[in-house]
């Protein structure tokens, strides 16, 4: 793989931070009312911007929107 070809993994910070801050949640909010298996790690690559793969971002989003009590999409949380 060349340099021009190289996947940009750090993509700043997303909009998935901004809406935990909104809801006055915490990442152990999303990792403990998870009907998949989520940890802390995941949530905090995704806030950060680290490229999750799209199996992680919907395991993600589904414990948003169970602890939210909204329906958010993955367009909502994700600008990758």
């Amino acid at each position: 793989m060349t340099m021009d070809n190289k996947i940009e993994r750090d993509l700043g910070k997303q909009p998935i931070g901004r809406i935990i801050i909104e809801l006055g949640l915490k990442p152990n909010d999303l990792v403990s009312n998870s009907t998949d298996q989520i940890t802390h790690k995941m949530v905090g690559r995704a806030v950060k911007g680290r490229r999750l793969n799209l199996k992680i971002q919907y395991r993600i989003l589904n414990a948003l929107n169970k602890v939210s009590g909204k329906q958010f999409t993955l367009k909502d949380l994700f600008n990758y």
